[in-house]
């Protein structure tokens, strides 16, 4: 066991805090990743499988671009919008929800934000989006 006040003791006690960073860093994005490839995202590892042409490889950067803007829209809306939150907590998981608004928009025209978030809150549409679809 090394004493104290020795070098070596030192030298970790200043390391431990980056350990601690990094590993929060590692944490934060394994997360992230988790939540992108299990959670309505389908966002999956690719790492260029065999020789593609060109324009297969911008496409997909461009899915994969497209999803992660997605994503941090999405977590916008989780810090900032409260409807979203409760439409969110109201469908409980993450993947159902995305589903709900796929199918709630479909073929109805919602006249504003808060009557599409109302609609998922609530399971039920307001009387003028009954009409429409009755219509």
């Amino acid at each position: 066991m090394t004493p104290p006040s020795s070098p070596r003791s030192r030298r970790r006690a200043r390391a431990s805090p980056r350990f601690a960073c990094a590993r929060a860093r590692w944490k934060i994005e394994n997360e992230s990743f988790n939540v992108l490839e299990n959670n309505g995202y389908h966002l999956e590892h690719n790492f260029g499988h065999g020789k593609q042409r060109l324009g297969k490889q911008r496409l997909a950067m461009l899915f994969a671009a497209m999803n992660l803007l997605a994503f941090a829209m999405h977590t916008v809306c989780d810090c900032l919008e409260d409807l979203w939150v409760k439409a969110r907590e109201a469908k409980r998981v993450r993947k159902r929800f995305f589903e709900h608004i796929r199918t709630i928009t479909a073929y109805p025209v919602f006249p504003d934000w808060r009557t599409l978030m109302t609609t998922l809150i609530d399971s039920k549409p307001p009387t003028e989006i009954e009409k429409q679809i009755a219509g």
